[in-house]
């Protein structure tokens, strides 16, 4: 439901560009894209609740959240039901 939305965020905040529109729900985020450094989970975090309108506290932020794709646009669905 979300996942186009969040694909385009990481996308952008990333800077991916052309790369990133291959990316689907099962495309593995942390520690498969050298881009998403922990300074860049701090600015998709931002990125995310600046768009969604929710703000994200510390001890909800896990690996498991940045896994892929498809767990980080549950992870939304979920902060927004």
């Amino acid at each position: 439901m979300y996942l186009q939305e969040v694909k385009h965020i990481v996308v952008d905040t990333l800077a991916l560009g052309a790369a990133g529109q291959h990316l689907d729900e099962h495309s593995a985020l942390l520690g498969s894209i050298p881009e998403l450094d922990s300074m860049a989970v701090v600015q998709l975090i931002g990125a995310l609740e600046e768009q969604f309108g929710f703000t994200v506290d510390d001890d909800e932020i896990s690996a498991g959240t940045f896994a892929t794709l498809g767990s980080l646009s549950a992870f939304v669905k979920h902060k927004l039901t």
